[in-house]
Parts: structure tokens; C-alpha cells; sequence
């Protein structure tokens, strides 16, 4: 079985802001999420084809170096994975910001996909790059007929955006489930298709109405 888990990275100082922090490289991690990237490492069994990779974002890679010291594992770079692009709204936090944020992620998931971020990206442009990365993580390890499990550390409105798009889950569903810090959502790879396993917390099957996990003033999870 090959498995693609897309795993946010670790508390930044803009996630403890409430920072729209969305350009390359971005903030760092925090104390508290070097510990938590620790723990994902260490609840996480790997198997010997594992394979680690991250965004270019300073957050994801160093996310992803405390996983590789745990695992004993080398890790890699992917481009195109990064956070949507939040553009005049950059290192904002205030509340009129991240309900235009919040806004356009909304109309995006009502069908709106060529509507942009005020100076930022629309989705048609966050599906152009992050499935197309995404398309050549598969073909790179998904195609040899081994089982492998590849964790992609990355960013929480852009995963749920693609993973959605990818398995073909609810966009209300994706809309109202945000990712903490460390949270994944498990993709299952099979001849050609994606299938949704796991969402955060929760497992498939899904229920698409009546539960919300956001974290509260975390506007990219």
C-alpha cells in the first residue's frame, strides 16, 4: 500500500500571533513546536522505505529536520507546496484580515476558483501548483509497485485545500476541519487514485455535517 501523508508543520511565532504568514521563507518554529515536530516523530512509526520531504518554508524544514534526526532518515525538498499566498494581506493579524482570508478560502469551496486573495492567489493557481507537485511525488515513488509511506510536511490551508480536491471530499467538510500544528491527512494511493483514510483526528468514513475542529485565531490551519 502507498500512503501520502500531508503533515502541517510545527507551531510558528506568527501562528502564536495570529500572523498571516504566507511568503517564503516565514517565521520559525517556536520552542513548544520543536517539541511538538519531536512528538510527531516519536508516535509516528516509520517503516524502512519511508520517505521525508517538505515545502521550502522555514517552518516545514525545520518540521522536518527534528522528524529526520528522530527517524534516522534524510529528508528533501518539494516546490510548489507552500502556503496560499494571503498577498496584501501579509503578516496581518487582525480580525478584518483573516475574515477576507476566510472569506475567499469560502467562495473557493462554493466554486468560485479564479477568485484571488486581495493581491494574493486563487485557488485555480494554489491547484496549478500544489497537485502538480503532488502528481510528481507519485510518479517519483508510487509507480515502482513497493509499498512506501511518504510524509510531505506542509501547510495547513494549502493541505486541506489539495486533499480535498485530490480525494474528492466535501467542501464544507474540508471548510470546517482545520489541522493543528502536526496534524496530517492520510491519503491512500492506488492505481492512479487518491482515497481519503484519515482527516486529523478523525477517520473515514466521514461525517460532513454538524462537527467543526478550528482552531481557535489560527487562520491557516
Amino acid at each position: 500500500m502507498s500512503r501520502l501523508f500531508l503533515v502541517r508543520h510545527g507551531e510558528t511565532t506568527s501562528n502564536v500571533m495570529r500572523r498571516l504568514d504566507t511568503r517564503l521563507p516565514g517565521a520559525g518554529l517556536t520552542d513548544f513546536g520543536a517539541r511538538q515536530a519531536a512528538q510527531f516523530a516519536l508516535r509516528t512509526p516509520i517503516t524502512s522505505a519511508a520517505v521525508l520531504l517538505s515545502s521550502h518554508a522555514r517552518r516545514a524544514q525545520q518540521t522536518a529536520e527534528i522528524a529526520a534526526m528522530v527517524w534516522g532518515i534524510d529528508r528533501g525538498l518539494v516546490d510548489g507546496v507552500f502556503e496560499v499566498q494571503a498577498g496584501d494581506l501579509e503578516d496581518n493579524f487582525d480580525r478584518a484580515s483573516h475574515e477576507v482570508f476566510a472569506g475567499t478560502v469560502k467562495r473557493w469551496l462554493d466554486g468560485e476558483i479564479d477568485v484571488a486573495v486581495p493581491g494574493g492567489e486563487s485557488l485555480r493557481e494554489v491547484y496549478d501548483r500544489y497537485l502538480a507537485a503532488i502528481d510528481g511525488v507519485a510518479q517519483q515513488y508510487f509507480t515502482d509497485g513497493a509499498d512506501r509511506d511518504v510524509y510531505l510536511v506542509s501547510h495547513g490551508a494549502a493541505i486541506r485545500l489539495a486533499a480535498a480536491k485530490l480525494a474528492g471530499i466535501d467542501a464544507d467538510f474540508a471548510m470546517r476541519n482545520h489541522l493543528e500544528n502536526t496534524q496530517s491527512i492520510e491519503l491512500e494511493y492506488a492505481e492512479g487514485a487518491w482515497i481519503c483514510r484519515r482527516w486529523g483526528t478523525r477517520v473515514a468514513p466521514f461525517q460532513t455535517e454538524g462537527e467543526e475542529d478550528s482552531p481557535e485565531g489560527d487562520p491557516m490551519g
